[in-house]
């Protein structure tokens, strides 16, 4: 089968880029032809997706729309498999290739901002539908930022989007808590697929450290912006000192716009003496980030929004690593509480909830011991394997089933 693969970088800036880099290795391996166009080639400082073995890719930001989109027509894909564009008249053009697979990695097509978050309500999930009634709530709710102009164009993009989830033959996810989300914006039941998440190979090392040996280590790996909650978990963190009463040291990894501010934070709690050690490693690669989650004794995802999954807490459970997050999203249907870590109630106040869960799991070693054969054992039940074979399934399907929806508009 010939699989196009549409995506908005070549680059490993996110969890969409690093699963196709363990993704297209493994479909070629069973015979299959990869093809990828990408929007951009950004950001310059990351290194690019690559597999072994001949990939034709074309660049829409430098050979231009219209050129990769040709390319990859006269490649003559059997089937696209979209992760995404930012350019929803682009996306369109490509899922008109050949049948389409949407891969929904988070909200698109369902909300203004993506966030699925209002901030006025204490960062409270939202359920509704996206729709013009959206516009009325967008500023009162703090949904986003604060500028009209910037809000109506959202609402149009998204808006668009939606409506494109018509011309894609299959959905597909990895959580049913998307799957809802997706369901409830007009998508078919039956043209959703839930698939069997995966744990890259190359996270087979597993943890030796033995709690109480050396100070406890606890690790947060994400991007630094408000909803991934950095600031709660150095809230909290003044709190769990008081309560182990052993030495500790925490590592923050990843980058983003309140990478200063939560530094800062981290200076001032070492300067109270309140806090322990934080150390800021700035964005690491994949052999670098296995190699931290190999040295930490637990993973805390403090997300205050509505996590579509959070592969990360399977990635540290594969190397043996308990996880601590907050009860929202997708974030339950991998962390199960008392079993891979502990799950902290979402409501206010956070800080406290958070600390508590994260004493539960690093309170005495044979506890944690317990929850770490826990994090194993659940890392085991997902495969690339088994992802690969599900999926082609799905792909196989739409490729013999031309569903596409057709248009007379020759700019869709």
């Amino acid at each position: 089968m010939r699989i196009g693969i549409s995506t908005w970088t070549r680059r490993l800036a996110g969890g969409v880029e690093t699963y196709l880099g363990a993704l297209v290795p493994a479909l070629l391996e069973r015979g299959h032809e990869v093809a990828l166009l990408h929007e951009v080639d950004e950001p310059q400082d990351r290194a690019r997706i690559t597999v072994a073995g001949a990939v034709p890719h074309w660049d829409a930001s430098s050979a231009g729309p219209a050129a990769a989109l040709a390319g990859l027509e006269a490649w003559k894909p059997d089937v696209i498999f979209a992760q995404g564009l930012e350019d929803p008249q682009l996306e369109a053009r490509v899922a008109a290739i050949a049948p389409a697979v949407l891969f929904a990695h988070a909200y698109r097509g369902t909300c203004i901002s993506g966030t699925k978050t209002l901030a006025a309500r204490g960062h409270a999930t939202c359920e509704r539908r996206l729709g013009w009634q959206c516009l009325l709530r967008y500023l009162p709710q703090r949904c986003g930022g604060l500028d009209p102009l910037t809000m109506t164009r959202l609402y149009m993009r998204e808006s668009r989007r939606q409506d494109l989830l018509a011309q894609y033959s299959a959905v597909v996810m990895f959580s049913e808590h998307i799957r809802r989300e997706y369901v409830r914006h007009g998508v078919a039941l039956d043209r959703t697929h839930r698939l069997p998440c995966h744990v890259p190979s190359a996270l087979a090392a597993r943890r030796t450290r033995e709690l109480g040996v050396l100070p406890s280590r606890i690790v947060f790996l994400g991007r630094m912006e408000a909803l991934k909650g950095g600031q709660v978990l150095l809230e909290a963190l003044p709190i769990v000192q008081a309560s182990l009463r052993r030495p500790m040291n925490v590592v923050f990894a990843g980058d983003g716009r309140l990478r200063t501010a939560w530094e800062a934070q981290a200076v001032r709690l070492c300067a109270t003496g309140t806090g322990p050690p934080v150390q800021f490693t700035g964005w690491l690669g994949p052999d670098d980030r296995t190699r931290l989650l190999g040295e930490a004794d637990l993973l805390v995802v403090p997300s205050l929004w509505p996590e579509p999954f959070g592969l990360i807490g399977l990635e540290a459970a594969a190397c043996g690593v308990p996880a601590v997050a907050f009860d929202v999203g997708g974030i339950g249907e991998w962390l199960h509480d008392g079993v891979n870590g502990h799950l902290a109630p979402a409501d206010a106040p956070r800080a406290q909830h958070l600390a508590s869960a994260i004493v539960r799991c690093l309170r005495d070693p044979s506890g944690h011991a317990a929850l770490a054969r826990g994090a194993v054992e659940i890392a085991s039940r997902h495969s690339m394997p088994a992802h690969v074979t599900a999926l082609l399934d799905v792909l196989s399907a739409a490729a013999s089933s031309d569903s596409r929806v057709r248009t007379d508009d020759p700019a869709a």
